[in-house]
């Protein structure tokens, strides 16, 4: 009976913290500066608060007219806090999930048990997913790819123009929704797309590697501003991207 309280008390916390994130927009991005390290950090399962949902690290209406406001601010506040109070309560009703890394589920996940697998596919991939597509951006104008990263893009796709387009085309072709990524693989970059929530660290992707950039291009990401026109989001989005961090993720 004792455990099946600390339960109930973990998940109620964990709704009233996940809530806190979606009413109170001003705590979660009072600082222009991005938060957080370049590449996410593991997050390891701690037992009395669950996975947490990091400060978006600009106001709503720092990426505008790229990103609107509303929807940045519904796309952070109700659809990712979601995912994020979905995998506590999952991961927590499974003892065995206690204390391991996001990455060590994701990585793992096809050997998952069947009744959560897809519950950590979604909802973990949805919470990896965001906090990695907040820190591709950034509204800093105009910053740059170093000279490393350049000469690899040019190298695969002859320029970077090159690179843009085949990522914009990757995006158009994604049917339904899903995730365009530029990822480091052992045979060098790749541009890979992925449907729902998985992404390049899972072992039931089509492609792995190492994540460098990624979109989202589920309609909720776009479509108050941009209806369903996803091609104009996608040509829009490299006004936002963060190269400095894509950058340094590809020299790490």
């Amino acid at each position: 009976m004792k455990n099946v309280n600390t339960r109930r008390e973990f998940i109620r916390n964990a709704t009233i913290i996940s809530a806190a994130f979606a009413l109170a927009p001003s705590m979660a991005c009072s600082t222009t500066k991005p938060v957080g390290t370049l590449t996410i950090a593991p997050q390891t399962y701690p037992s009395a608060h669950g996975f947490a949902q990091e400060p978006l690290g600009y106001g709503y209406n720092a990426l505008q007219p790229y990103i609107d406001a509303e929807t940045l601010k519904i796309h952070f506040s109700k659809h990712h806090s979601g995912y994020v109070e979905k995998l506590n309560k999952v991961v927590f009703a499974h003892e065995s999930m206690m204390g391991k890394s996001l990455e060590e589920l994701l990585q793992s996940v096809s050997k998952l048990p069947n009744d959560i697998q897809a519950s950590i596919r979604n909802n973990g991939g949805g919470h990896w997913n965001h906090t990695f597509f907040w820190k591709c951006m950034t509204p800093k104008q105009n910053t740059q790819a170093n000279t490393a990263l350049i000469k690899e893009i040019e190298k695969k796709w002859g320029s970077v123009e090159g690179f843009k387009k085949a990522f914009e085309d990757a995006g158009k072709n994604r049917f339904g929704s899903g995730w365009v990524w530029l990822i480091k693989t052992k045979k060098g970059l790749a541009i890979s797309s992925t449907p729902n929530q998985d992404n390049p660290l899972m072992d039931v992707a089509e492609m792995n590697g190492k994540p460098l950039l990624a979109i989202d291009v589920w309609e909720h990401a776009y479509y108050l501003k941009y209806q369903n026109n996803r091609g104009e989001y996608l040509s829009n989005f490299w006004n936002v991207v963060d190269w400095e961090k894509v950058s340094e993720r590809y020299i790490a």
